[in-house]
């Protein structure tokens, strides 16, 4: 088969590079210096060309503080261009894995994981694009698979992980949000799954809205005392605080967890809990 990966110099799109370097398959990574997805015309010449069988769609606009004042061209990005995707992609019979966020959910429901079939509340402009982006992938009529993941991270780009990685290396104080809770992703994990779904043809029938992220739940306060202390930055005086000490424009979850049962069912995959893939990461990062 010919994989399109979009996106591909992002967290997710590094690691699909990592997990499909010995598959039997073609997979050809783009960029925007390689393909403008918000290009209908670009994007159905690539597919057709390149007789591509599935789209996997790592491109979008994920800053969500910015997103409120650049809502035009979040809308295309994480709406329109998926449009075009889902088209080019339908016009030769393939398949799109369309990677989405939790941020589709944004308003309080208390600590019960949410599935798939809730509906939606976005509270920003990022979780309503992403939730347009869903909705126009329906609309195609397309074969798809839609992954809603949250709290990514990887050894690539800039995220939340690395981020803390350096202030508690070298700040004596820190105070962290501890009123938001969810679970951090390893974006090597969703990678590997979705590796997993292509290279053992899983696509075929299993087409819908499913959930992703590692086990388990923790607030911002409690990913930042683990890296923290898997890094050995211990010097740092880590303190929990309420999230209305860092203002924001969006009005963030405060309580995000995915519940992945439809996931595992479907697919036959175990998840690794989030403390064993922080590890993993930070051991990579290391060597990096």
């Amino acid at each position: 088969m010919n994989i399109l990966v979009t996106g591909a110099n992002g967290q997710l799109g590094n690691e699909m590079r990592l997990v499909s370097k010995d598959s039997k398959d073609k997979y050809i990574f783009t960029d925007v210096a390689e393909l403008d997805i918000t290009d209908a015309a670009a994007v159905a010449k690539m597919v057709k060309d390149n007789d591509i069988n599935v789209i996997v769609n790592c491109a979008a606009y994920t800053n969500v503080d910015k997103a409120e004042s650049d809502a035009e061209f979040a809308e295309v990005l994480n709406a329109k261009a998926v449009r075009n995707l889902a088209d080019a992609v339908k016009a030769n019979g393939g398949t799109l894995i369309h990677v989405s966020t939790d941020y589709v959910f944004g308003g309080s429901k208390g600590n019960t994981p949410r599935t798939e079939d809730e509906p939606a509340n976005p509270t920003g402009v990022y979780g309503l694009t992403k939730l347009h982006g869903e909705q126009e992938i329906e609309k195609s009529g397309v074969k798809a698979i839609v992954l809603r993941t949250a709290w990514l991270y990887s050894e690539f780009g800039k995220n939340f992980l690395k981020t803390m990685l350096t202030l508690t290396s070298t700040k004596p104080e820190l105070k962290v949000v501890f009123d938001q809770a969810g679970t951090p992703t390893y974006a090597l994990d969703l990678a590997d799954a979705i590796f997993d779904i292509i290279e053992n043809r899983k696509m075929e029938g299993n087409e819908g809205i499913y959930h992703f992220s590692n086990e388990g739940v923790c607030s911002w306060y409690d990913f930042t005392k683990m890296i923290a202390d898997y890094a050995g930055n211990t010097a740092c005086d880590i303190q929990p605080c309420h999230s209305d000490e860092f203002p924001s424009p969006v009005v963030r979850p405060s309580y995000s967890v995915l519940d992945k049962t439809k996931f595992k069912n479907t697919f036959g995959r175990k998840i690794p809990y989030w403390t064993d893939s922080l590890k993993v990461c930070i051991k990579n990062l290391g060597s990096c």
